[in-house]
């Protein structure tokens, strides 16, 4: 009998190990911390008139009742505009390295920022699953409040996630750059897992996904930019990624290019970290970009 009620308790304190490390790693994904501008990462951290550049504080509407921040950076009466889209727990300011070579080059530029708990504390993060409304609600915004005429639109990490999915979707934005997406949240939450606390995927993550489920109003088979990416043709990709990336592995642009349709492009940064592919090569960067716009929009 004593053997049996030992490992009784054995069971129960590993199940409820087991459980408690899975609410927690839960609440990661669900959970943001509200953090400052990294200016080592971002560059720009005061807003556009840091860099000279004219802009307007605006606000958009979701169509799940949320009121978000933006600049708005008008061009001298073009009607190409492209939208900037943030990655996990960033900010706007992530895509203001691109704002200006955009700018000088005749496009407008709506820079976002995404639901957050800077906004409302209750606010959750759903690597996508609910951001991508933020993208609709940008779109709308560009469609009542602007003469937009052709909209494109760059994402960075999860922001990529998030404008890979939403362009597959809405076919209001007719040319996408992603830089250093995932191409499955589950996939690159494990690896994560793995990297930082050497944890197995099996059988941890499915209940970390479960949870999150459940705790977030979310449905994680559709966090799965891979799957989504192929829609989005015959309208151009181009896929950005840093061989030293150890966020989001160089292998997620990798698989993002192979399930991608025709036309599709893939620059592979040399040493470019996540989402820092400008600091690694600044001239390249700002040239593909804005050749790429220029040739598609």
């Amino acid at each position: 009998m004593k053997i049996i009620k030992n490992i009784s308790l054995v069971t129960f304190f590993g199940l409820a190990l087991f459980f408690g490390a899975a609410w927690y790693f839960s609440s990661t994904v669900l959970h943001l911390n509200i953090t400052p501008c990294n200016q080592e990462h971002y560059v720009f951290c005061g807003d556009p008139s840091e860099q000279g550049i004219e802009f307007q504080e605006i606000s958009y509407a979701t169509q799940d009742g949320f009121t978000l921040p933006a600049w708005y950076m008008p061009s001298k009466q073009s009607l190409k505009t492209v939208l900037l889209v943030h990655g996990r727990g960033a900010s706007r300011h992530e895509g203001m390295r691109y704002a200006k070579p955009l700018l000088d080059n005749g496009f407008n530029v709506l820079a976002i920022d995404m639901r957050h708990p800077r906004q409302q504390p209750e606010i959750i993060s759903t690597m996508s699953y609910h951001e991508r409304k933020d993208v609709y609600g940008a779109l709308d915004y560009l469609q009542q409040h602007t003469q937009s005429e052709s909209i494109g639109i760059m994402g960075f990490s999860m922001g990529a996630a998030t404008s890979i999915i939403a362009m597959a979707q809405d076919k209001r934005i007719n040319a996408g750059i992603f830089n250093s997406g995932f191409a499955n949240g589950t996939d690159v939450l494990a690896e994560n897992a793995a990297t930082m606390y050497g944890l197995p995927r099996n059988p941890l993550m499915p209940a970390v996904m479960k949870l999150v489920e459940m705790r977030g109003d979310v449905n994680t088979d559709l966090i799965n930019p891979e799957s989504y990416i192929g829609a989005i043709a015959p309208r151009p990709v181009y896929i950005m990624h840093g061989n030293a990336d150890k966020t989001v592995g160089f292998h997620h642009g990798q698989r993002l290019f192979a399930a991608a349709n025709q036309p599709k492009q893939f620059w592979t940064v040399e040493g470019g970290e996540h989402t820092r592919l400008w600091q690694a090569d600044r001239v390249q960067a700002e040239n593909l970009v804005v050749s790429f716009f220029k040739k598609e929009l």
